[in-house]
């Protein structure tokens, strides 16, 4: 099996967690990374064991060795650069958010079908073991009817300059992390009918701090805060008419433990833990040969996007957002 040749636009501070599963699998071989300066990509690539160094995302883009490239560009430029990778030929794996805007969304997953590639959002924690047994136990019936999505996601950064917290690059919390909270629930209850939103807006401009409302077919609730600002926390807890699941560490699943509460007793379903990231890169490898579907494709991008930005409008309105 020849492993997929993949390379990196940019040497972003998330590459630290994708780069060691992209070491450690067999299907992948990470060959090149790219960044605006030559001299920074070189450094980059002698400290991660990275055959070729580019001083230009379209240099990389131009290697004809490359198979696939993962994106993790600024916020605002995923959907710019997914569509140039596919158009260079380029199968792709971009950074989440893919982006808040629909359109954009919609516009980069057509011309990689044109370009016959594949695209993918990279929300690597769907691709974890922990992930699939929540789902499967909620269908399974375990907690009785689906009532409550209740989830968390805060950190505190006060750097004015870090792009999370620039409003150029459309940072802040509900795209940096309350992403997270959106997109667990929707795997949980399905597309959202209405969200309601709520932001601190800090000193830099982003949202420091968010909390959402939305509401899902048959009566199902969900409810999430995420920030910039505050202390580190991180949690899922589906509640349905019978009982819980709670995850304590629901996003990175580097201990992978669900929680069962019900008829007041508490069972452990504990799991083995496993390289989230280097599951999400061989998905894709997988996808390529055509040995696998992608986890995550268009309706799932596009339903996150349209979510994320009804959230945004409802914030800045103070009014409920619908969505059709």
């Amino acid at each position: 099996m020849t492993p997929v040749r993949l390379g990196i636009l940019s040497t972003a501070h998330i590459n630290r967690l994708v780069i060691p599963g992209a070491h450690a699998s067999d299907k992948v071989e990470l060959v090149a990374v790219a960044s605006r300066e030559r001299s920074r990509a070189e450094e980059y690539a002698r400290k991660w064991n990275i055959e070729r160094a580019y001083g230009s995302y379209e240099a990389l883009l131009d290697d004809p060795d490359v198979d696939a490239v993962y994106i993790s560009l600024p916020n605002t430029l995923h959907c710019e650069w997914s569509i140039r990778a596919v158009e260079a030929g380029k199968h792709v794996l971009c950074e989440k958010p893919l982006s808040r805007h629909p359109a954009d969304v919609e516009e980069a997953f057509d011309a990689a079908e044109r370009a016959h590639r594949l695209l993918t959002e990279a929300f690597m924690y769907r691709h974890n073991p922990q992930t699939a047994r929540v789902v499967e136990l909620i269908r399974e019936g375990a907690i009785g009817e689906l009532r409550l999505v209740r989830s968390a996601f805060s950190y505190s950064l006060y750097d004015a300059e870090n792009i999370r917290l620039r409003t150029d690059v459309e940072g802040g919390s509900l795209m940096d992390v309350g992403c997270y909270c959106v997109s667990g629930s929707r795997l949980l209850a399905g597309e959202p009918e209405t969200v309601n939103g709520q932001a601190y807006v800090g000193p830099t401009g982003t949202d420091w701090v968010f909390t959402g409302a939305m509401t899902f077919p048959g009566d199902v609730l969900a409810q999430f805060d995420c920030g910039t600002c505050l202390p580190e926390r991180d949690e899922l807890e589906a509640v349905g008419s019978e009982g819980s699941l709670f995850l304590d560490d629901p996003w990175h699943c580097r201990t992978p433990v669900i929680e069962l509460r019900r008829d007041g007793e508490v069972e452990r379903v504990e799991l083995s833990p496993v390289d989230s990231y280097r599951l999400e890169l061989e998905n894709l490898t997988d996808a390529i040969r055509g040995e696998a579907p992608l986890l995550l494709g268009r309706d799932d991008a596009v339903g996150q996007a349209r979510t994320l930005e009804a959230l945004h409008r409802a914030a800045q309105s103070r009014t409920t957002e619908a969505l059709g």
